[in-house]
């Protein structure tokens, strides 16, 4: 394929999502990561000239007549998602991994290996990505839970694709329903659910429409209900100077502070993310 045949290649698929209305950073970002999940060429080898062949130019062409159509996220049509560097399987039944999100488990990760902590409880682990990447980086085992079977279907084999599973486990359980007597953790972690349901009308088609909403919405109208479920009930299962940590929606700081630090919790931390939303709070159990 020459250089001109690459450029009205892109030029093509550029066109196809902004005639439908996607913003033309958008549409780079989307047609490269397409690339790298169907045929392994990543950007750095675009620049260097090295293409797709016939069969998976098809495939892509495909894919983002697909996205622009139905407005799914790409990353559920191709069912893989990128998470701290690493390929994730994703499905309708949980959420996509965010980048957000790397935050929390950066987090996590630098307390896990100051304390040498050896326990780990992820609460609502959907693709498992929290907790696979906390077990990848640190010594420590974790424990995923989620009310869904599909979507713990979904960690379980992640888990296995990254080879952790001695290290990366997962159980059924509506928070700590199914926590057994005597389990202790050194760290709870979770990214709850936390948008009020009067926010959906907001949201992007490409959320409301084709993420799981037990993942998404809680029924309150601050969207703290799960902070305060698991913070009430989180002493309970944590050791000795355990830490609870939470990713946080906008706005919601102040209230899952008031919460962590009604329920016995100090040392209470907030960071920002590269926006400079207030997006990660842990706290140390008194």
């Amino acid at each position: 394929m020459t250089q001109n045949q690459r450029y009205l290649l892109k030029k093509d698929l550029i066109e196809l999502y902004t005639n439908n209305g996607f913003e033309i950073n958008e549409a780079e970002a989307e047609i490269s990561f397409a690339i790298e999940i169907i045929s392994g060429i990543t950007p750095k080898d675009l620049i260097l000239g090295i293409m797709p062949d016939p069969n998976d130019l098809k495939k892509l062409k495909d894919t983002i007549e697909t996205r622009v159509k139905t407005k799914q996220p790409i990353a559920q049509i191709l069912g893989k998602s990128f998470f701290m560097g690493q390929k994730f399987d994703v499905t309708q039944d949980t959420l996509i991994p965010r980048p957000e999100t790397e935050l929390l488990v950066k987090h996590a990760v630098e307390i896990i290996k100051k304390n040498d902590f050896k326990q780990i409880l992820d609460i609502g682990t959907g693709t498992g990505c929290i907790a696979c990447m906390i077990a990848k980086l640190t010594k420590a085992q974790v424990l995923g839970v989620d009310i869904s079977n599909e979507a713990l279907k979904v960690s379980l084999n992640n888990a296995m694709h990254l080879d952790l599973m001695n290290k990366a486990l997962f159980r059924k359980s509506d928070l700590f329903s199914k926590i057994r007597p005597g389990e202790k953790f050194d760290m709870i972690v979770s990214n709850p659910p936390y948008i009020p349901p009067q926010e959906k009308q907001n949201l992007q088609t490409e959320v409301k429409d084709f993420e799981p909403e037990n993942a998404l919405f809680t029924n309150d109208e601050k969207g703290i209900e799960f902070y305060i479920k698991i913070a009430k009930q989180a002493k309970d299962y944590l050791n000795n100077k355990g830490y609870l940590i939470f990713e946080l929606g906008i706005n919601q700081a102040d209230y899952v502070k008031d919460i962590l630090d009604e329920n016995g919790f100090q040392d209470i931390e907030i960071l920002e993310d590269v926006s400079g939303i207030k997006r990660v709070i842990s706290g140390k159990i008194r």
